[in-house]
């Protein structure tokens, strides 16, 4: 949670948020390799997780839109980037990366996945920051370290989301916190604060609604 005394600016910058989050936002399009993806004209944040990790709904409860993230879901596109603009005039965009860790996936299929997300978080100048989000139940599996290395190589700053806090008791949600900041505090490019959250209750939905745009502004 934002310490008031420790940034002054954090109420203005949550009432901020909340008017750009209620504002417009669209589905702009998907992009399955680098050479589709849009003009690099403003910031933008991505969104990273294991498949089932409740990616979609998290978008869908941050933009208060219930469908959005499923605009471009559709049979063939789950391993494509998807574009959100944010903002009219634009402000930022939303990246929804294919999700990973799904076993069943052929191997071609994980191989191309790795090469557009390596590709996309090395290259991409106007990536702000990427969330990487990681279920509460569960806690940081190898498969999500993986990432987080990844992350940490290509120098992309990104922060650690923990999604389904609703779904396990709180005692158990303090001991997978307090550990996710412990792994957080190793890895050089990620921020040492975790964000918990539930879509279902909308917790901590505000309260990322600020981070997405601290990290858009700095």
């Amino acid at each position: 949670m934002t310490d008031p005394e420790r940034d002054p600016g954090a109420a203005d910058r949550a009432e901020r948020a909340r008017k750009l989050f209620a504002g417009p936002i669209a589905f702009l399009k998907s992009a399955p390799a680098l050479q589709h993806l849009p003009a690099p004209s403003a910031p933008e944040i991505a969104f990273a997780g294991r498949s089932n990790v409740g990616k979609s709904s998290l978008l869908n409860a941050l933009t208060g839109r219930n469908g959005l993230a499923r605009t471009s879901v559709t049979p063939g596109r789950t391993q494509e980037l998807n574009y959100f603009d944010v903002g009219s005039p634009l402000v930022f965009r939303l990246v929804d990366m294919p999700g990973y860790g799904f076993a069943k996936a052929p191997k071609d299929v994980v191989k191309k996945w790795r090469f557009l997300i390596n590709d996309y978080l090395r290259g991409r100048q106007v990536l702000k920051r990427t969330l990487v989000l990681i279920d509460s139940r569960h806690g940081i599996k190898d498969v999500d370290r993986d990432v987080l290395e990844m992350l940490d190589i290509a120098a992309v700053s990104y922060r650690i989301v923990l999604t389904k806090a609703d779904k396990v008791k709180a005692s158990d949600l303090a001991d997978v916190l307090a550990a996710t900041e412990i792994e957080a505090r190793k890895h050089p490019a990620a921020h040492p604060e975790v964000i918990v959250t539930s879509s279902e209750k909308n917790m901590g939905i505000a309260e990322l609604r600020s981070a997405v745009l601290e990290a858009v502004e700095v």
